[in-house]
């Protein structure tokens, strides 16, 4: 089959699930572990979700992080079931439409791709802010730090990065492999400098407001109130979101029925170790007050290593800026493979273009969708950028809503699709049935929860829309963009909806299993 064919032709069995002419064999476990922590960006992340978390549960912040890793490691579970069984780039799009029939395997796949867009277009935004941030410390001259304020200026770094970004995902998971070994590692050693200094000076006697760790700060019942516990989870579901790019990279990685899914639990687990590290570090040096350098500063909170990385690591601070710069532009590019390679299965099984099912030549890498992908985050940034900065970061905000909208789905979809072998034996039951299930109700509570509570004017920026909230005319606006995307490509292309190039199905019982 050439590389641009895009018609699937396989047995009944596998319900019309097919190779799309991607490069096999490229991508080992600890290259997957290593996108996988990269996508999710340690870093970047929680240097904008450690404040506002503890804005919210205060010292419980460690036990919030490990709350929002139960849902997560449940799903996970799930997805590592799925894959064992159907190893597909699509991922939730394919086994949703494997599940649950097209209509909702056709938004499990926008709900990825809406998400992975959105979020493309703010790491681009961050790396543009700590981009001119390192040069104005590198060069002593504060005022280069304040060019990123420079809108048209702001607008076309971004671009840049986004293109630079784009070219290196084009060119295949090899060159990403090697672009992410370096990147992530350094990031990682920052981040552990960071924590070692934080307690180094809790030791001394000089930290700022040297805290001392206990048990209470892990018990999330200590929390003050369900919304604020909820709102706390919300936020710690997003620092974890990026796991399941190891599952995109399925027909690409060596041992695919196996490795992704090992390479799914296997970043989860390295994302809270890291989590919990920083976070018990940041509360013992800094405290949960509103002092000049307190983690419960509102001014703090949206930089929060900006403001403890000169007073912890000292002449050394220089390297947490170049490590958030870092970790923003590794996970800008290893954030493209999800994107690119769901619009890929989209296209090669008709529920988009057949364009988007094509498949570079040289590369052999999904190349129209990359540069899709790339087009559409440049161009949402710019829109909403223009626009009002208000709407940019609140589209961010309602992040949350449609990450736990597509985990929520595919996790269903383990249990639907694996309904008849739930029962056959204790793992079955516990990987196949419990785990995604319990997962996907945590989600789907959580999605409720947001939902409801982000129609508050007061929530996210404030903006409004005749008295609803911002974020929440956002989240929901775009999900129900995917369902009028969904519609016309039902007029298109109406083979995909009739299950002529997919098909549902469900998993036959299988002794033992």
């Amino acid at each position: 089959m050439s590389t641009n064919q895009v018609v699937p032709s396989r047995e009944e069995s596998t319900g019309g699930i097919s190779k799309k002419g991607l490069k096999s064999g490229t991508v080992g476990l600890l290259g997957a572990v290593v996108i996988g922590v990269s996508c999710i960006a340690p870093a970047y992340t929680l240097t904008a979700g450690l404040g506002p978390t503890v804005s919210e549960v205060g010292v419980q912040l460690p036990a919030i992080f490990l709350v929002g890793f139960i849902p997560m490691i449940l799903v996970a579970l799930g997805y590592r079931e799925l894959n064992n069984a159907m190893p597909d780039s699509g991922t939730s799009f394919t086994w949703a439409t494997r599940a649950f029939g097209p209509w909702v395997g056709w938004m499990g796949g926008w709900g990825l791709i809406a998400a992975t867009i959105i979020v493309l277009s703010n790491l681009a935004a961050v790396a543009v802010d700590f981009f001119y941030l390192m040069l104005a410390q590198v060069t002593g001259n504060d005022s280069l730090a304040e060019l990123t304020t420079n809108l048209p200026l702001n607008i076309l770094t971004t671009c840049v990065f986004i293109a630079a970004a784009c070219w290196i995902s084009y060119r295949g998971l090899e060159t990403t492999k090697t672009f992410q070994y370096v990147l992530v590692g350094f990031q990682l050693l920052v981040l552990g400098w960071f924590s070692v200094a934080a307690f180094i000076h809790v030791g001394a006697g000089t930290a700022f407001d040297a805290t001392p760790i206990t048990a209470e700060w892990f018990n999330p019942f200590a929390v003050e109130s369900f919304s604020s516990f909820a709102a706390g989870v919300s936020l710690s579901i997003f620092v974890y979101w990026g796991w399941d790019v190891t599952l995109t990279m399925n027909e690409e990685t060596r041992n695919p029925d196996k490795t992704p899914g090992r390479a799914a639990t296997v970043t989860v687990f390295v994302i809270v170790l890291i989590y919990m590290m920083v976070a018990l570090a940041v509360l013992a040096y800094a405290g949960v007050g509103e002092g000049e350098l307190g983690a419960g500063n509102p001014d703090n909170q949206e930089s929060i290593f900006a403001v403890l990385a000169g007073p912890v690591m000292g002449p050394f601070a220089i390297l947490m800026s170049l490590s958030i710069l870092s970790s923003s532009a590794a996970s800008l590019q290893s954030t493209f493979v999800s994107p690119a390679r769901t619009l890929l299965a989209m296209g090669h099984y008709r529920a988009l273009p057949r364009r988007f099912g094509s498949i570079s030549p040289v590369h052999k890498s999904p190349g129209y969708a990359t540069i899709a992908a790339a087009v559409a985050a440049a161009g949402f940034y710019t829109v909403t950028r223009l626009l009002s900065e208000n709407a940019l970061w609140d589209t961010i905000t309602a992040l949350g809503l449609m990450i736990c909208f597509y985990y929520g789905i595919t996790a269903l979809a383990c249990v639907w699709f694996f309904r008849a072998e739930a029962f056959s034996s204790l793992r079955s039951f516990a990987l196949k049935f419990l785990a995604p299930l319990t997962g996907a109700v945590i989600l789907f509570v959580m999605f409720l929860k947001t939902a409801v509570d982000s129609m508050d004017p007061d929530y996210g920026s404030g903006s409004s829309l005749g008295g609803v909230g911002l974020v929440f005319i956002l989240g929901t606006g775009v999900i129900a963009l995917g369902a009028v995307l969904m519609l016309v490509m039902y007029r298109r292309n109406p083979g995909y909806f009739r299950g002529e190039t997919l098909r549902k199905g469900v998993a036959e019982r299988t002794a033992g299993k």
